[in-house]
């Protein structure tokens, strides 16, 4: 038996015919080609895959493409903005969060969705936040400092954004 699916992937909405047992994981790389959510280790300890479906961080070697349907799923692709790299992606790259780089679009993903709903985390926020996502590489002291980088920076945008009032009444 086939399911017809609906699901919004990086703001764009696809349609497709899936078999149930397909997972979130398989449909974004081999339907979508969207090959930035990595598979790790299939089991899900590893958080590679994870990805932000419906606002919040899942790993999508566990979640069947079905289960997504109707949902808004976001991946590493969907982070940039007309050629800017995301606050969380850019302290990545400042902090030299990227190691090897195999785990860093789970990590990402991850603190992207500890940062949506706790923009001022403390350090060990961070690390718990993180706990389900290994890197395998070296430690995650440069991982914590590029969230705590990315939080300041989006503190810093959001002071900056023009203040909304009441409207007055031009004269």
């Amino acid at each position: 038996m086939l399911y017809n699916i609906q699901v919004t992937v990086n703001g764009k909405s696809y349609a497709h015919t899936v078999e149930p047992r397909l997972l979130l994981v398989h449909y974004l790389r081999d339907v979508l080609g969207l090959t930035g959510t990595h598979i790790g280790c299939d089991t899900s300890q590893c958080g590679a895959c994870t990805v932000v479906l419906n606002g919040k961080a899942v790993k999508s070697c566990t979640v069947f493409a079905v289960q997504a349907d109707g949902g808004t799923v976001l991946t590493v692709e969907g982070l940039a903005k007309d050629g800017k790299l995301h606050p969380v992606q850019q302290g990545f790259w400042e902090e030299h969060g990227l190691q090897c780089g195999f785990c860093t679009p789970g990590m990402i993903m991850a603190s992207y969705a500890l940062l949506e709903r706790n923009p001022n985390p403390t350090e060990a926020e961070i690390r718990h936040a993180l706990e389900g996502n290994l890197c395998r590489c070296t430690g995650y002291q440069n991982i914590v400092r590029a969230v705590q980088w990315a939080a300041r920076q989006m503190a810093e945008s959001a002071s900056a954004a023009p203040v909304r009032g009441p409207r007055r009444r031009a004269r």
